[in-house]
């Protein structure tokens, strides 16, 4: 069976990372067909806003995605491309898997974390107006539909993948209504999940907590904006947000993603490291099912990454995108 998937390249260094990964899963003989698509600066060019109809059809159409970075037209009243893709698609699940790799400076040893943001309520619903001059209100949505949901696609991705702790953090105390109806979906859903161990902390404290000791959680789950905050993180702790993969899931269509910025600074200077989008394939490798060649390829970039002569400037080598791309496919072949 083949895959037809929506290509993104993404702004900046997006072409770059975007075509290392390509070649990566041509030499593991992944069983993807590209549907290239405009999105970001391009499609502002073309279309005039960066999430253009024609993308989110493709996307719709093949229901799965590979994006590079966006970047965010600043000034012109659009929203993200990011933000209107998930809203669109009604892409709820926000998965940022972040783990300890070989050689990464910076990083916690151990780490092993995946974090769920709920992606399409909040602020991010973009409410907000200004009752009065100099002064603006900005709605923050809860429902509980949306918590319950996002609640129980965490409670089976931990079933279905031997995780057995999770935190759901909010700030209850302060918004008993809006963080309270998310934390009562949770405990909702988790009664049907004796199995695994619940418990609710404010995002106060695992703010504190996290950079202390990471390795006393397991699976968090929280709101858009504590998530977004938070994974960028979880990130940190990883070794930064060119080494961690993310997607965006819904029940129609999902989209895999690099969740750095476009780095214009040395865009098409073969610096770019590909490893947060190629993880991020890897994970759509994981989602259809094709755990084999995402296994290979994932032995091939720990092979890459422990021998330290193939790594990018990020990391502390001085590897281009191309001869890293070179090293992860001479492993495959290892």
């Amino acid at each position: 069976m083949r895959y037809r998937v929506t290509l993104i390249e993404g702004d900046g260094i997006g072409p770059e990372v975007t075509g290392a990964t390509c070649r990566i899963l041509e030499a593991a003989r992944a069983p993807i067909d590209w549907d290239p698509a405009p999105a970001g600066g391009t499609a502002m060019e073309q279309f005039g806003v960066p999430m253009p109809e024609v993308t989110l059809e493709s996307i719709k159409k093949n229901r799965l995605g590979l994006k590079g970075p966006l970047m965010t037209p600043k000034g012109t009243g659009f929203r993200s491309a990011n933000v209107a893709m998930r809203q669109e698609l009604d892409l709820f699940v926000g998965l940022r898997p972040v783990r300890t790799l070989p050689n990464v400076p910076g990083a916690w040893p151990g780490l092993d974390l995946v974090l769920f943001r709920e992606n399409t309520e909040d602020l991010y619903a973009g409410i907000e107006h200004e009752v009065t001059p100099g002064t603006v209100v900005s709605m923050k949505t809860s429902t509980a539909a949306a918590g319950e949901r996002i609640a129980r696609w965490a409670f089976e991705y931990m079933r279905y993948r031997g995780r057995r702790h999770i935190h759901c953090c909010h700030k209850a105390a302060i918004n008993p209504r809006a963080d309270g109806a998310f934390l009562n979906a949770f405990r909702a859903v988790g009664a049907e999940y004796p199995f695994i161990e619940q418990l609710d902390m404010g995002v106060d404290s695992l703010s504190l907590l996290l950079p202390i000791d990471p390795s006393k959680f397991d699976v968090l789950l929280l709101q858009n904006l504590y998530g977004d905050i938070l994974s960028d993180l979880c990130a940190g702790l990883a070794g930064g947000l060119g080494v961690v993969p993310g997607a965006n899931i819904g029940a129609r269509a999902a989209v895999f993603e690099a969740v750095h910025g476009t780095a214009p600074d040395i865009a098409g200077q073969g610096k770019a490291n590909p490893l947060a989008l190629l993880l991020s394939a890897n994970m759509l490798l994981e989602h259809v099912g094709e755990w084999k060649i995402a296994s290979r390829i994932e032995r091939a970039v720990w092979r890459v990454l422990a021998d330290g002569s193939h790594i990018t400037g990020d990391l502390g080598g001085n590897a281009t995108t191309d001869e890293f791309t070179g090293a992860v496919i001479n492993a495959l072949e290892a």
